[in-house]
């Protein structure tokens, strides 16, 4: 007897799908070739912070160093956390942070290695920094996120509303995290890894997956995912992009076209799904 492969075909959440269709001016933000260039012209203020964690008498302390982009509005605004891939801090996520501010955000993206490396921040060598961050614990991540939010959500300039999105290791972290922080508003899942059960039926926050055709490691977690979540009525829209590659955010011009066509409609999702759930209304 044959047996029938079942494929999981899940459309685009549908208010995303139109925002896509209807703002396509969205400005991406830029690859990885031309964060820097990016960064060094944008008209958003950006500063680094230090995120304390622990009082004095504690049994224990920690810090967390953070880049902060305000956005160009006048009135407060919600708070995306940015997290970032497996390599650490880069000139990248800095400028996926200056993009989110574009778009009406207050932006912060910590360094997750922070006295993790010889100078206390991500190291600059590419392999020591992935050796690193797959030492991180989701318990300890979770632990500085849930501060980094609520540091963030306490600024002035904030609504007082949060949420996260995450690339590669940093789309496994930010799943993960919404089983981790009962006030985190929404999580936005860039090719990352779904977390186990136990993990997934304590989210309360809706969840977007955003994920490349192309990447079966990943994809072969979400079909659980959908399956856990529903039976237990929460809210997860996985999207797959056709052709595209793991990293499609990060590589634009990879996947013969494939890779820019998935970041075209992935990033105006992004921004309309934060939109509708951080947003005061």
């Amino acid at each position: 007897m044959t047996k029938k492969l079942v494929l999981f075909v899940i459309p685009l959440l549908a208010g995303a799908l139109l925002y896509s269709a209807a703002h396509s001016e969205v400005p991406l933000p830029a690859d990885a070739e031309g964060a820097l260039d990016r960064l060094r012209d944008s008209p958003r203020h950006g500063e680094w912070v230090d995120i304390e964690e622990g009082r004095p008498g504690d049994s224990w302390h920690d810090s967390v160093r953070a880049w902060v982009v305000y956005p160009e509005r006048a009135t407060r605004a919600p708070v995306v956390i940015v997290i970032h891939e497996i390599y650490g801090l880069t000139d990248w996520i800095r400028g996926v942070a200056d993009e989110m501010a574009a778009a009406g955000f207050i932006a912060i993206a910590p360094d997750l290695l922070t006295g993790h490396g010889p100078t206390g921040e991500t190291p600059k060598d590419q392999q020591e920094a992935v050796k690193l961050v797959r030492g991180l614990r989701i318990e300890d991540t979770a632990r500085r996120l849930t501060s980094v939010g609520r540091y963030a959500a306490a600024m002035p300039a904030s609504s007082g509303k949060f949420g996260c999105v995450g690339f590669c290791w940093g789309g496994s972290t930010s799943f993960a995290f919404a089983g981790n922080e009962e006030r985190l508003g929404a999580a936005v899942v860039y090719y990352g890894t779904s977390p186990d059960k136990k993990t997934l039926g304590r989210i309360q926050a809706p969840v977007l997956g955003l994920y490349g055709g192309d990447d079966a490691r990943v994809n072969a977690t979400v079909p659980d995912a959908v399956r856990t979540l529903r039976s237990l009525g929460k809210s997860y829209t996985p999207n797959t992009f056709d052709g595209a590659g793991h990293g499609f955010l990060r590589q634009q011009q990879g996947r013969e076209g494939a890779n820019m066509k998935a970041a075209r409609q992935a990033w105006p999702a992004t921004v309309a799904f934060f939109k509708e759930n951080l947003e005061t209304r």
